[in-house]
Order: C-alpha cells, then sequence, then structure tokens
C-alpha cells in the first residue's frame, strides 16, 4: 500500500482530525439510536459534526488562523449541543462526559495549533 502525503495540508490539522474522528465515532451511533421525537435535533448533531471534520480539513490546507478560530466556535457549538442532549435525557451524563473528554483532546490541540499560527504571524 502506497501512502500519498498531501503536502498542503499540515501534521497538526491531521493529527487534529483523528483525535477529532474518534469523538465521531464514539458519538455517531448514541445518536442514531435517538427517539424519533428528537430527530431534527439529532440531524443538527450530526450535521454540525461532519461539517466540523470538513472545516477541519481547509483550515490544515490554508494555514489561516480565523478558520481555526471557526472550528473552535464549532467545538463550542457541539459541547452546547452536548449539553442540550442530556438535558432532555437523550445522553446520560457518563455518555456526555466520555464525548466532551474526546472533544477536548482535538480542542487542546487545536488551541495549541492556534497559538503556534499566531507566534508565526507574529514574526
Amino acid at each position: 500500500m502506497t501512502i500519498v502525503r498531501d503536502e498542503n495540508s499540515s501534521t497538526e490539522g491531521l493529527a487534529i482530525v483523528e483525535k477529532y474522528e474518534a469523538f465521531v465515532t464514539y458519538l455517531y451511533p448514541i445518536l442514531q439510536t435517538c427517539p424519533r421525537k428528537h430527530g431534527v435535533l439529532r440531524d443538527v448533531v450530526l450535521g454540525a459534526m461532519f461539517v466540523t471534520i470538513g472545516d477541519l480539513h481547509h483550515a490544515s490546507k490554508s494555514r489561516q488562523v480565523s478558520r481555526l478560530y471557526s472550528v473552535d466556535a464549532q467545538f463550542a457549538t457541539l459541547r452546547s449541543h452536548l449539553r442540550f442532549l442530556e438535558h432532555i435525557h437523550v445522553i446520560s451524563p457518563k455518555q456526555r462526559t466520555a464525548a466532551l473528554t474526546l472533544l477536548a483532546q482535538p480542542g487542546g490541540m487545536l488551541n495549541s495549533w492556534i497559538g503556534k499560527l499566531r507566534g508565526q504571524a507574529g514574526k
């Protein structure tokens, strides 16, 4: 098997995508079993999860801090959705905690990447 490396993608971006995909892999099956009466919310959360993957790839290729801030805002939106999902008993407190832990990993990496790019812009 040949591995093709995209020279326009940063290593930080690809690592964040891998960590974020662990979050999606955990939460996706839980949301798929969401009661039908919460279908609109389920679709909103699923849409937000998958849009963020695309935006992470765009940010990785562009290396623009503004795109990273946009992804950071999407992470905040997902955390808000998780709180609401717990509030209406779609997910348990334990599931919310696990999902937040998985989301915190790429969030921390993203903040580090933002700091790195801001430092480079100042030079």
